[in-house]
């Protein structure tokens, strides 16, 4: 097993996670969705007029994607609750912090070739460790210059000309869907359009890349799916044309709702998410089939979805392929559980925000528990936990899972607990207003 990434303290904090007194009961509104907000903010930079992003994600990754566009040239304003995007001339170079943000680590340098000068990329320690090679290899493919030193990973620059030839290229996605995502969002800005080819194992998170690919027709792009199958293709084909301005409205996001839906299950109370899509192509929205399977009750209404546990947790076995995002969430459920579980599918999160697995099985372990690291997954073997330190690694997925630890062990304390505002700066706020009380983190500067 390896060890977790390094941490660093970007968020920083400690948080006692609260526990739970009794069943919850909570009616919640959620952030909007980090996925949706990124994708949006590249297609409106992109597109041939001025678009109204409303309720985007305002965290971390959502603001580092809006400065990689602003230093491109793109307009982007902030008239709360909405932003307003107006492309502007890509005609100078300019200095991309990537953070540890996935998605502006393989959205923004498919756009960098359309801008008239160099692009230099950059970001936090562990962003070097995230894949990203295939992506650098495919746009030379494509005709772009790239420099990154022979590593495959930030830093890099990208030599701008204000175009790209395009067309069809074949990568290895199967570390990330966002490699795929990354070339269909700016595909149609070039000259030949793109078509992307994916070969090797199968990609994770094929959702993401159907959510690319509706919202790429939501704004007027023509787009083929070929190969693979209906619900997994293996090739993308985006033809050149213009993107369509307009407005973009972001669904709550459905994988930050995981901690509050599990907080249900495990305190045998009852949360509303407010808003649950009745269709979506997130990837959390496979929480309602997971959340019953642990033993909850799951009702989805005009008023959003219900979910009622019963205080018992069942173990199960589950491929997570899809939902690499809910498993550290669904890993502190499974330990709580009255049966083992395991979860496959995940080998691809050990190249997140940390290394997943390792961190989880670490954590959970310090505490007392089993959990057992495996090719492509985990296997949990629930025990008695302990009280003590619960470190997050900087991962904001990290902070969730100890959250729901909390509920039911006494004294857990999640070090750089700050970091959650990757993607959700409420978080220890709204989980305490869930549980009647206590006290939220204060960062001790903006994750």
């Amino acid at each position: 097993m390896q060890q977790p990434a390094q941490r660093h303290p970007a968020g920083g904090g400690r948080w006692h996670a609260p526990a739970a007194t009794g069943p919850v009961r909570a009616r919640l509104r959620l952030p909007g969705s980090k996925s949706i907000t990124n994708r949006a903010l590249i297609l409106a930079a992109l597109a041939d007029g001025p678009t109204v992003i409303a309720n985007p994600l305002q965290a971390r990754d959502t603001q580092l994607m809006a400065g990689a566009l602003r230093a491109l040239g793109t307009s982007i304003e902030d008239s709360a609750p909405d932003w307003a995007v107006r492309p502007g001339p890509m005609d100078h170079g300019g200095q991309v912090d990537v953070g540890n943000a996935g998605t502006v680590l393989r959205f923004v340098p498919p756009v960098a070739p359309l801008a008239v000068g160099d692009v230099a990329f950059a970001g936090d320690p562990r962003a070097s460790q995230r894949p990203v090679g295939p992506l650098i290899g495919a746009l030379r493919a494509l005709g772009a210059g790239v420099d990154d030193g022979g590593r495959g990973a930030v830093p890099f620059t990208v030599h701008g000309t204000g175009q790209l030839g395009g067309g069809p290229v074949t990568l290895d996605a199967s570390a990330s869907s966002q490699l795929v995502s990354g070339l269909l969002l700016a595909g149609s800005r070039y000259d030949k359009g793109v078509e992307v080819r994916h070969q090797g194992p199968p990609v994770p998170s094929a959702p993401h890349i159907a959510m690319t690919v509706r919202m790429l027709r939501d704004a007027g792009a023509e787009v083929e799916e070929q190969g693979g199958t209906a619900a997994r293709p293996d090739a993308w084909r985006v033809y050149p044309g213009p993107l369509r301005p307009g407005t973009v409205r972001v669904e709550p996001d459905l994988s930050n709702a995981a901690p509050f839906l599990a907080a249900a299950l495990v305190t045998g109370g009852t949360v509303t998410i407010a808003d649950w899509p009745a269709r979506t192509t997130q990837p959390g929205d496979r929480l309602r089939e997971l959340i019953g399977l642990l033993g909850a009750a799951c009702e989805l209404t005009r008023d959003g979805l219900t979910v009622t546990g019963t205080g018992t947790v069942s173990g199960i076995t589950a491929d997570l392929r899809d939902c690499g995002e809910l498993a550290p969430v669904l890993t502190a459920v499974a330990a709580l559980a009255d049966s083992p579980s395991v979860f496959t599918g995940i080998g691809h999160t050990r190249a997140h925000e940390t290394d997943r697995l390792a961190a989880l099985v670490t954590q959970l372990n310090a505490l007392g528990g089993r959990v057992s690291e495996l090719a492509d997954g985990l296997e949990i073997r629930p025990r008695p936990l302990r009280a003590g330190p619960f470190e997050s690694y900087d991962d904001h997925r990290m902070v969730m899972a100890a959250a729901v630890l909390g509920l039911a062990v006494p004294g857990v304390i999640v070090l750089n607990a700050g970091t959650v505002a990757k993607t959700f700066p409420g978080f220890t706020g709204q989980w305490a207003a869930m549980l009647g009380g206590g006290q939220a983190v204060r960062p001790e500067r903006p994750s």
